[in-house]
Parts: structure tokens; sequence; C-alpha cells
């Protein structure tokens, strides 16, 4: 016997005639004997002289347990021997079964209604939801409704196999216990259908269970099946004999057997609960709060032992799946003792299991007891906790916890069974080393983490809502002096540097913390990095010992990084990155650990902490340009900023960081940033210069790359300041850089000088005038673009006047004292000589606009150098290169110009490739011209054909013609007629229309 579920009390004993049924209405006995007759017992208290007990009135519809005394005897009550009988309490009714079917009124037992049909029945079913009564007799099933009245109707009839020998209803249905099997019966249709065979030995017994289940009997094992007839899968009662009769009292099943009656769990596997000794037991009752046993002349009944007292025994005895159930059939308003009994058991429970190996149950229950987590925790002193105030100790929790389970034992008045608790904290020592190592294996580590992941939810969700709370106060104003200055505080990833203090982000601080240990001690680093990126509670101090002793590197950047510790972070990985890179014994645990992780993981961090970027990018900025470049690029840190750290702490990145960016976003550099990187150039060129100036191997034919740097930069980059970068340069070198200059500051003269006399690549003087050329020539505000070309001629034609002063010209140019760059061209110097050359020019090309347009292109030679260059005709010309100029560049050179600087003397055979393609490209713009005079001068004649067509045009004015304007007749007032020729308006009305169209237009804003 696993504990007392009932109590066996002896009711009556001096009955006179053997008992055939037996019921109970409130707290009295009904008997059916075998003389027909019916008899009444009620407690001796209700028919003595005693006083009734203090809780008669809360029990007085209860069976008492004491002894009964008769009240009444009804002689009589039926002709032959009652095979059953049942109260209806829902219509205060006795059914019982005899010779027929007879319902009788309670209390006062007269005759209400009598089915005659029912004669010779032998089993009967009640459905009291419905009113619904079926009975068998022979091979019959009979179906009557109770009409709520004194009578019955029949409902239905139906033939089945064999003779009925049980039944009982099971929702819409019958289920039927013939002679050799189990049938369902449709109560609608008669449709039968088979379920399984019934035993050999034993004959059927239908018992019907609360849930609408049926419970079916064969031989010694019961068979659970739905109200179809199909078998549940949750297993069989398997009782010691066949039972004579069942009776359903949750959570037991209790069965008459023929020496005993045997209690069962109705849990599966239904073990054995109690066996209540009463040999030649007959029939079995059912009352409101106990079983009732009716032997031949007396009757016992079995009464519940109360829950709390059952609980405390299948606890003490280590039942607790059984205690467990109990509790759940504690009434709802005792809610809070159920609470603490569930805990109490669940937590004996979870040790038992620990105890024995089965840790993940464990975990389970001590989940279910709602203990506290650091309770749990302090089975596993190796897993370091944050310290806070609150970690309880062991003991004082264990007495906490068992609080209810002294209450629920001084309540039943049993002995204290549950007084031996299993501390988690073992005093001998040899046993306590054993324990640690138990306690630290894997496989209690692995159950600790699922305990773990399924607390953590709730605990974050409020520690969570803890700190929104306190955003939401703070940002309004409120202040927490309510909390405890000493309680625990951390910093949490998305909080910055917000400390918290509260009871929810500390248990949480101490869930994460352990949660993390137990992860790396049992290898899931995967898992722990996980828990590491997402919002986390880790104790940093404890966190980052543990993860330093593992060489958990990378798990170790994630807690920094939910810290905000970006410097430490950035430190290790810097650290990682070198000890990669130089292979030492960590290689193989930081071989992933690049330079372009720090560049990952300063990405984030650029929007919110630009120094910090700058700062640690130098660490990577020479291993990886490219990618810092990129950094600071996309993180739109101001590149004033990334220009100016540069240049204080890696000056020698800075041209490179200008450089990158300039190739990535040429429109996003600024002026002073294009300036800087030219001058950065200018600057190591004039290093180099000077070097090889001092060894006297300088040749201004020779280009290191910084030198092609520049040059590239001075030609393509528009954004530096010329004139400043021209006081630089050495009087006596970089020539060509000069150029560039000079020809940003529109000295196209001077440049074309230095190309020609002092570099003597006259290649790279026609390559400057194409690109001045071709950097004017879809402006149309000018006409013509060519006069660079007559700039260089004139070079060519005088190269002593073009060298005379001209160190000096420069130095003028660039001295301090000159504030404006004159323009090249002048508007009067060009009008001068274009006045003085117009007849020529007019008898060669036969254009007025052929003149020398008056561009910026020009050079700056002024009217009086021209007089000069005339003048000074037997100097020596360059002649091979003007004759290539010329042939080379024939289409953009103003020809009439070009012949009248040449000397006279020219040979007009070396002017053939000039003057041929010239005249032919001449000729055909003549005929183009003339084709394009001949046809306006056609389209001039058809207009006028059509004018004179539209005048022609005849309108018709009757005495019906109408104004379309003003709808009156016309008359004989003046009129006009629209280009369409049909619509008529008066002269008068068409003026006014045309003025108001105007006002309108020149007034729009007055318009709502």
């Amino acid at each position: 016997m696993v504990h007392s579920a009932y109590d066996s009390f002896e009711l009556l004993n001096n009955c006179p005639f053997k008992i055939d049924a037996v019921e109970s209405y409130g707290s009295k006995l009904l008997l059916g004997c075998s003389d027909g007759s019916l008899k009444i017992y009620v407690p001796e208290y209700s028919v003595s002289d005693r006083s009734p007990p203090s809780d008669y009135h809360l029990h007085a519809h209860e069976l008492r347990k004491e002894p009964y005394a008769l009240e009444r005897n009804l002689s009589g009550f039926s002709r032959r021997p009652l095979l059953a009988m049942e109260v209806l309490e829902s219509r205060e009714l006795l059914l019982s079964l005899s010779e027929s079917i007879a319902f009788h009124k309670l209390p006062n037992l007269e005759t209400n209604a009598v089915i005659t049909k029912a004669k010779g029945a032998n089993v009967y079913s009640w459905d009291d939801r419905r009113g619904f009564l079926c009975f068998a007799r022979q091979k019959r099933v009979c179906i009557f409704r109770h009409d709520g009245g004194r009578g019955f109707v029949e409902v239905k009839e139906y033939n089945v196999p064999d003779t009925v020998k049980s039944m009982s209803w099971c929702g819409e249905n019958i289920c039927l216990g013939i002679r050799k099997e189990y049938m369902i019966l449709n109560a609608t249709n008669g449709a039968l259908s088979e379920v399984f065979p019934s035993g050999r030995l034993a004959p059927p017994l239908v018992i019907s269970l609360p849930s609408g289940e049926l419970l079916l009997g064969k031989e010694n094992i019961g068979v659970f099946v739905d109200q179809n007839g199909k078998l549940l899968q949750e297993g069989r009662i398997c009782w010691s004999e066949a039972p004579a009769e069942v009776v359903i009292q949750k959570p037991y099943a209790i069965a008459l057997l023929p020496r005993y009656v045997e209690i069962r769990s109705l849990r599966d596997p239904y073990p054995l609960i109690q066996t209540v000794v009463l040999r030649n037991a007959r029939h079995l009752g059912q009352s409101n709060n106990s079983i009732i046993v009716a032997l031949e002349n007396s009757v016992y009944g079995l009464f519940p032992v109360p829950l709390g007292a059952q609980i405390v025994q299948l606890t003490a005895s280590g039942n607790f799946d059984e205690a467990l159930a109990l509790c759940k059939l504690l009434p709802p308003e005792d809610s809070n003792l159920r609470a603490a009994k569930e805990g109490s058991i669940h937590i004996r429970y979870a040790h038992y299991l620990f105890d024995n190996e089965s840790y993940e149950e464990a975990m389970e229950h001590f989940l279910a007891s709602q203990i506290d987590m650091t309770y749990v925790l302090s089975l596993y002193p190796s897993i370091i906790l944050p310290k806070t105030t609150m970690i309880p100790e062991p003991e004082k929790l264990v007495d906490i916890s068992w609080d209810a389970s002294y209450l629920s034992r001084g309540s039943s008045g049993l002995s204290d069974d549950m007084e031996a608790l299993p501390s988690p904290q073992l005093s001998e020592s040899d046993e306590h080393a054993a324990l640690e190592s138990k306690k630290m294996s894997h496989n209690t580590l692995m159950a600790l983490i699922k305990f773990l992941q399924k607390k953590r939810y709730g605990i974050i969700e409020k520690a969570t809502a803890e700190g929104t709370e306190e955003v939401v106060l703070d940002a309004v104003g409120d202040n927490f002096a309510s909390y405890d200055s000493s309680r625990f505080k951390k910093t949490t990833k998305g909080r910055g540097n917000i400390s918290i203090s509260s009871g929810a982000r500390e248990m949480a601080a101490i869930l994460d913390t352990a949660l993390l240990q137990a992860l790396l001690l049992t290898g899931q680093s995967s898992v722990a990095l996980e828990l590491l990126k997402g919002l986390n509670y880790c104790d940093v101090k404890i966190c980052e010992e543990i993860i330093r002793k593992r060489n958990h590197y990378a798990a170790l950047l994630e807690l920094y990084k939910c810290n905000s510790m970006h410097r430490e972070a950035l430190k290790l990985l810097h650290q990682l990155v070198e000890e990669s890179k130089a292979n030492q014994s960590l290689a193989e645990l930081t071989q992933r650990f690049e330079p372009v992780s720090i560049i990952e993981y300063l990405k984030p961090l650029c929007g919110t902490d630009p120094m910090l970027v700058l700062e640690c990018s130098m660490l990577v900025l020479e291993s990886c340009p490219t990618q810092t470049i990129e950094l600071y690029l996309s993180g739109n840190i101001p590149s004033d900023l990334v220009n100016s750290y540069l240049k204080q702490h890696a000056p020698s990145m800075q041209a490179k960081y200008l450089e990158l960016m300039l190739a990535m976003n040429e429109n996003g550099i600024s002026g002073n940033l294009q300036n800087e990187m030219i001058q950065i150039y200018l600057s190591e060129v004039l290093d180099w210069y000077s070097d090889l100036g001092t060894q006297q191997k300088w040749d201004e034919k020779a280009y290191s790359p910084t030198r092609k740097k520049l040059l590239s930069a001075l030609e393509s980059i528009s954004g530096y300041n010329p004139d400043a970068l021209l006081k630089r340069l050495p009087p006596d070198a970089l020539y060509e850089e000069r150029a560039i200059l000079l020809g940003k500051m529109n000295q196209h003269e001077l440049a074309l000088s230095l190309y020609v006399h002092k570099l003597h690549v006259p290649e790279l003087a026609l390559a400057y005038c194409d690109r001045v050329y071709e950097s004017v020539v879809h402006q149309p505000s000018i006409k013509s673009s060519g006069n660079i070309y007559l700039t260089l001629l004139q070079i060519y034609l005088n190269p002593r006047r073009t060298t005379k002063n001209f160190e000096q010209r420069i130095t003028n140019l660039v001295s301090p004292h000159h504030t404006s760059i004159p323009k090249v061209g002048s508007g009067s110097s060009i009008k001068a000589r274009g006045g003085r050359g117009s007849k020529k020019i007019a008898s060669i090309e036969g254009a007025e606009d052929m003149r020398v347009s008056q561009s910026g292109t020009d050079s700056s030679r002024s009217d009086g150098d021209a007089d000069e260059s005339i003048g000074e005709g037997g100097s020596t010309i360059m002649l091979d290169e003007i004759l290539d100029l010329l042939s080379q560049r024939w289409d953009r050179l103003n020809g009439a110009q070009a012949l009248k600087l040449l000397p006279r003397e020219t040979k007009l055979q070396n002017l053939l490739p000039f003057l041929g393609p010239l005249l032919r490209k001449s000729s055909e713009a003549y005929r183009n011209l003339s084709v394009i005079k001949s046809l306006r001068q056609s389209e001039n004649l058809q207009v006028k054909d059509e004018l004179y067509n539209q005048r022609q045009t005849v309108v018709k004015i009757t005495s019906d013609s109408m104004c379309s304007l003003c709808n009156k007749k016309i008359g004989t007032s003046v009129f006009a007629v629209y280009p369409n020729g049909k619509t008529l308006v008066h002269f008068v009305c068409f003026r006014d229309s045309q003025t108001m169209k105007v006002v309108a237009k020149g007034s729009p804003r007055r318009k709502r």
C-alpha cells in the first residue's frame, strides 16, 4: 500500500435482512433488503437525545463518519428484491429497479412514476443531463425521456444480438456489454458497432468516467475507450482480480473484488494505492463525500483522507508525482496553500532527481517550483556570481520553502514525515569533493543551461521594462532617490554609461553571468557568442576573467562591445591581430583576426565617437589604407577632421588619404583639401629637387612618382590656389609645373614660352593649346577659341621678344604687390588690332565674323606687342615649328590672322599643308551657305504666296451674322475675322478681349 487514501468505518452492522441495494440521500442511508423493504438509516444523534455535532449544518448533506441507526422502514417497497437503485438529486427522485423501474419522490418516497414496459429489465442507465433513461430487458433496449412532470415518454426501442449485462450512456450513444462483447448503440438510428470481445470468465462491466469516456472490463483489465468505442492510448488498469463493480471518485478508481476493495490511481500507470479488506462485500455505491460498501448485513463507509494529509504521506514516501497530482485537486479557495504545497513538493522532487543524476528532470521541477534562481545556482559553487544583496543563504531558502508543508502536516494531524530535507550543502569533506565533481560535470551544466534559458525570457523582459521606466521617469525630471545607493550597478548594452539599480536587473545579471559560464564550461562558445551579441546583463569583471582563462577572445570582444568598452575591445583586437601576424602560440585562435576586423568593429562607431575611430584607425591605416579610407567615407566623418588628425599623427598617410578620397568622391573633396594635397606633393618634389640639386644631378625632364602625381593633380584639379603655389617654385627649375600654374592664372603666353624656350618641348606647348581650346570650345558665349594657337604662333615667330625680361615678368606676377591678374587679350587691344586688319581679313575670308575674337583664351600680348612683332621681323624664327603648327591645327586657327602674322618671305609651297585644307573648307562652307541662301529665298516666296492667298479670302456679312463674343449682330460695324475664316467678331469686342488677356497675364498673383 502506497498510502491511506480512504479510512474505513462501519456505519451499521445489524440489518436484519440481506442487503441487496444501497444508496445515500444527503446524510441518510437507503438500504434495499431481500424482503422487498426499504430501510432508511440516519446518524445515531438524529434518533437519540444527544445534541448534534458542531459541524452538523456544515455537513448535513454528507454521510457522517459515525454509527447509523434505523429511522424508517418501508415494508413492501417492492414486490421483489431490489436489483439496483439510484438517487437522482437534480430531480429529487429515487430510481429503483425491481420487477420494473419505479420513481419515487424524495424525501417522502411517494410514487412518482412506474414504467411498466420495464418489467423484466435487468440493467439500466440514467442520463441526468438530458433526463434520458435506457434499460434492457431480454434482447431489447428501450429509451425513455422524463417529461419534467410525473411521467416518462418512450423515445425508441431497439433490438440487440444478446442479453445485455451492463450498459451506460456515452454522449448520444449507449455502450452495451452483452454476453460476448461490447457494442456501441446509436440512440438515434439504432446502429450497432462492435468494440471488442468481453471476457470469458467475468461478466462485462461498463463504467462511465467523469470525462465522458468509458472504462470497459475484460477479466481483470480495465480498458479506456472514447464515446465512439475507439481505444485510447492511456494504458490499462490491471486489477488484482476481476471486479464485480467499479466506482469512480477522482482521482481514484475503487473496485469491488471478492475479498477486498481495491483502490487505484486514475493516473498512468494506474498504480495500486490502497486495499481495504472487507470480505463478502456485495455492493458498491457512491455518495457525495465517500464510498459505500454493502456487505450482507452491514454497511461500511470509505471516507477520503484529507488531501493535505495524503500529499504529506506521498511526499514522505517519495511518490512525488502522485503528490503533485493531488495538489491540483485542492479547492480553489486554497490557492495559496496549493501553490505552497506544489512548490515544496517540486523542490523535494528536484533534490531527489538531482541526487539520482536525473539533472534535466530535476531542473524542470526547480523551474515549476518558482523557487528563487539563486537557490538553484547555490548547487553549483564553481559558478561565480556577482556580489549582490539578493543571494540568500541556502539554509534560509530551505526553511522558507517548506513552510507550506509544515502547515499541511499540522492540519492533517499526521506525523512529521517530511522533516528530512536534502540540503544543498554537504558537511562531510570527503563527500563534498565528490559532489563538486558531479555538480560540475557536463550533464549537470547542460541541465543548468536549459533551466537558465527557460527562466531568462521573463527576467530579461522585466529588467528591460524597469530600464525603460527609469529612462522615462528620468526624462520627465523624476529622481531615483528611493533606490538604495548600495545596490548593484551595471552598464548594459544600448544604455551607454547609464548605471542601473533594480531587483529585476540584478537577477538578470546573475542569470546571464551564470549562463555564460555554463556555456563556456560545456564548450558552447558559439552559443555564448550569440548571448553576448544580444541584449544581456553579464557582469563584466567576472565574465572577463573567465573568458580570458579559456582564451575565448571572440566572446571577450563581444563582452566589451555590448558594454560600450570600445577602447578595451580595440586594444584586444589589435593585440590579436599582431599575434596572428607573428604566428605565436595563439595563432590558431586568432587566425581570423585580421586588420580588417578592426575596421569592421569601427564602422558602427563613426556616428557616435569619430575621434575614437580616428585614433584606433591609425593601427590599420598603413596595412589597409583603402579599407580605412572607405571607413572614413562610409562613416561620414568630416574630411577636414580626418585630414587634420592625419596631418598631426600620420603625416605620411595624409597624401594617400586625400588621393583615395579624391578617387572615390571627386566632387566631395573641398578646395582646401585639394590645395592641401597639392601642397604635400609640392613639398615632396621640392625636397627631391633640393637633394638632386645638392648632388648636381637635377634634370628637368626627370620625373619621380610624386612629381607625376603633382603634375596630374595640377592639371585635373581646379580647387587650389595657383598664386600661392607659384611662389614656392624655384626660379630655375620645375618649369612644367610653373607652366601649368601660369595656365591656371590665364597667363598663356608665359606658360607657352616655358614649354618652348625652357623645356624645349613643342609637343607640350601644342598639347597645352589643345587643352585650352577644348575647355572653351563648348562655351557659346565665345565666338572663337583659336587665339591660343595664334599666341603660340607669335612665340615661334618672335623668340627673342618672348624671352626678353621673361623672369622679370614672372617675378612681377608672383610678387606681393601684384594684386590682380590681367586677363588675356583685353577688349581694347583686340579691337585696335581688329580695326587695323579688317580690310585684309575681309579680302581673304570674305566674312566679318572671322575677326579675332575677344575671348579669354587669348594671350596677354598688348597692342604694342603686335607692333613689335612686325618690327622685329629680322629675328630668328622657329620655322619648322610654325609649319608643323599650321599643318596640324589648320582647322582651329583663324587663317586670315595667321597669314597676317607670317613673314613676307614665307614660301607658299611650305604653306600647302595649311592652305590646302583651309581653302577646301572655305569653299565647302561657301557652297553650303549658297544652298542655304537659295532655300531661304524659295521659302520666302512660298510664304508670300500664301499671304496673298489669305488676303484674297472673301467673308460675306449678312443681316444675320453674329459676333461670337457678344452674340450681337455685326451689322455695319467694323469686324474682325479669325484665321479659320469662319469666326466673326466685332473689332471692338476683339480689342477688348485682347486687352483683358494682357491684363490677366501681367498680374497672375491677383487671381484667387
